[in-house]
């Protein structure tokens, strides 16, 4: 049994290769996983979309970065260890935010625990600049992943689809000279 369960932790802790797409203004998939929700919300009278991707026990959990920048702010919030895929989760679970200065726009990101998640690692800081795909951390047996980004975006991915972390195209976005305020930020919270 000790082999069985060593062998689970690798292969579940498994974190593959992936070609991140060179396309200019390109917001990748965070995670990989299933394309749960696509909506807009409002960001302080601005529209944003949100997408939310559900990782299951048998997704890769490392998550990447879904766009090149600056980062901002890191806020850890804790909470809940609902269901991730329960709409609730995006407010009240324990997740950490991450917002994203783009030439693109502001992108915030989120790290969402869920059911069995009951860790979150996120491996940058804020004053940290990161590239598209570039690995930022994990979360740990099953979760959620949201990404904010200007509703502008023209999007590349449907509810239902299957997605994977770094190499997946979510969205299409403009070049704009827009930074997140600390309003906005709070208003994504």
């Amino acid at each position: 049994m000790p082999l069985l369960l060593a062998g689970f932790f690798l292969w579940f802790f498994r974190d593959p290769e992936r070609e991140i797409p060179a396309i200019e203004g390109a917001i990748v998939s965070p995670a990989d996983g299933k394309v749960t929700d696509i909506s807009v919300i409002d960001v302080d009278g601005e529209p944003r979309t949100r997408i939310s991707i559900f990782l299951n026990v048998f997704n890769v959990h490392v998550n990447r970065s879904p766009a090149a920048g600056a980062i901002t702010d890191v806020r850890y919030q804790k909470g809940k260890f609902a269901n991730a895929m329960g709409a609730i989760s995006a407010d009240q679970n324990e997740q950490n935010i991450v917002s994203l200065n783009t030439v693109h726009g502001p992108i915030v990101f989120k790290q969402i625990a869920g059911l069995l998640a009951r860790r979150i690692v996120f491996t940058k800081r804020t004053g940290d600049t990161v590239a598209r795909g570039e690995r930022v951390g994990l979360i740990k047996f099953g979760s959620r992943t949201d990404v904010i980004f200007p509703a502008d975006a023209q999007m590349k991915v449907r509810m239902g689809d299957h997605v994977k972390g770094g190499s997946t195209v979510l969205a299409i976005a403009q070049p704009q000279s827009v930074t997140l305020s600390q309003r906005e930020m709070a208003e994504v919270q």
